[in-house]
């Protein structure tokens, strides 16, 4: 698995010192790059934590580290998941939390060790990067790297596709993010489509999350959010356990005007979770709330001043009837009232032609595209 140690090589992270290298490699990688924002440590190390973390209940993985003369310059996950493979009927495994430096033969090596542990599972092809699942951040940024990624989105190196293609994967799915502010949005055009929506869809009405009963709401997202993207491509079921694990971590940025259900004669069919943009507030700490970083960011979230539509989903049978625009005007609205002055919509699937459409028609303009990659294997 490791080449001459003089040179280059990859070895598997079996120890607490060796995981702490994986986790700390990007802050160190991206340390010149004005645009990166580092996520808080806290949570990087819970992301790698496979013995507590909820999401790794149906998921093996193997973390890697790469090595050039001594000097650690890479890094790649390799994930069995279970749950995705049973679910879509398609004998895949999964890469993520790759980082690399601008080297070929090192990202080669780095992909063939997480290919070959993916063989050794009896996987034929494999997807990435997830890391681990759709739920957190995925998807290398091909477009877009003149400006910050918002909240819960990554920003990858110019490079990565130039590595990823040359270590053999071609394009699998290309996923969208789109930018309004309050000067975009034609309010006039989205009131009256609003109001028609509502008239033409008896019994339809729009509340807003209360957080005093959260884990009401969060069951009822979660029941939604399987049933509304049962078919699309990506996705697997969530666990409650996994959606509890979610919700926990954005409870305390959650903002219960931002997050709406839509009701059809008493029946939840729809919501929508948008969140601050914390990103403005996470590049000033460099990823540490300890010791002074949680000072500086319960001073700047008072300055921020986007918001990301991060989650949203309607059931099948009521999908294409114009609820979404509603929840998206009410979270765009809400947000201006509350200061906010932008909005990033999505990510979106680049074959979700409603939604793609949907932005379009709200006065948003394509911002940033990340891809997925994939190959056969074996």
């Amino acid at each position: 698995m490791t080449d001459n140690p003089a040179t280059h090589g990859v070895h598997i992270v079996s120890s607490k010192a060796q995981i702490k290298e994986f986790v700390l490699f990007p802050y160190n990688h991206y340390q010149n790059e004005p645009h990166w924002v580092a996520p808080l440590l806290m949570d990087e190390k819970k992301l790698v934590d496979t013995k507590n973390n909820p999401i790794y209940e149906n998921i093996e993985a193997a973390f890697f580290i790469a090595e050039k003369n001594g000097v650690i310059c890479g890094r790649i996950a390799a994930f069995n998941n279970h749950v995705y493979a049973d679910y879509h009927k398609e004998n895949v495994g999964f890469f993520g939390m790759f980082e690399c430096i601008d080297d070929q033969a090192v990202a080669s090596l780095l992909f063939k060790v997480a290919t070959d542990w993916l063989i050794e599972k009896g996987r034929t092809s494999i997807l990435g990067p997830f890391n681990p699942t759709m739920l957190e951040t995925l998807g290398i940024l091909t477009e877009g790297f003149d400006k910050d990624p918002v909240i819960m989105m990554p920003y990858t190196k110019p490079y990565y596709p130039k590595l990823i293609e040359g270590a053999g994967f071609e394009k699998a799915m290309d996923l969208f993010t789109y930018y309004v502010d309050k000067e975009m949005v034609n309010f006039e055009r989205v009131e009256k489509a609003s109001d028609l929506i509502m008239r033409r869809t008896e019994g339809l009405s729009i509340r807003f999350c209360e957080k005093k009963h959260y884990d009401r709401e969060i069951a009822i997202f979660r029941e939604i959010f399987n049933k509304a993207w049962s078919k699309n491509w990506g996705f697997q079921p969530v666990s409650e356990k996994v959606f509890a694990n979610l919700a926990k971590e954005l409870k305390p940025i959650l903002e219960e005007d931002l997050a709406v259900i839509a009701y059809v004669k008493d029946v939840p069919v729809g919501f929508s979770i948008a969140i601050p943009d914390y990103n403005f507030a996470l590049k000033k700490i460099n990823g540490r709330l300890l010791p002074f970083g949680i000072f500086k960011l319960l001073y700047l979230r008072r300055k921020i001043t986007k918001i990301r539509i991060a989650l949203m989903g309607i059931i099948p049978e009521y999908q294409g009837k114009g609820i979404d625009v509603i929840m998206h005007k009410e979270a765009i609205v809400n947000g201006i009232r509350r200061g906010y002055r932008s909005a990033e919509l999505g990510w979106v699937l680049e074959s979700n032609i409603n939604m793609v459409r949907l932005a379009e028609r709200m006065g948003a303009v394509l911002d940033k595209k990340y891809r997925i990659y994939g190959k056969s294997i074996g």
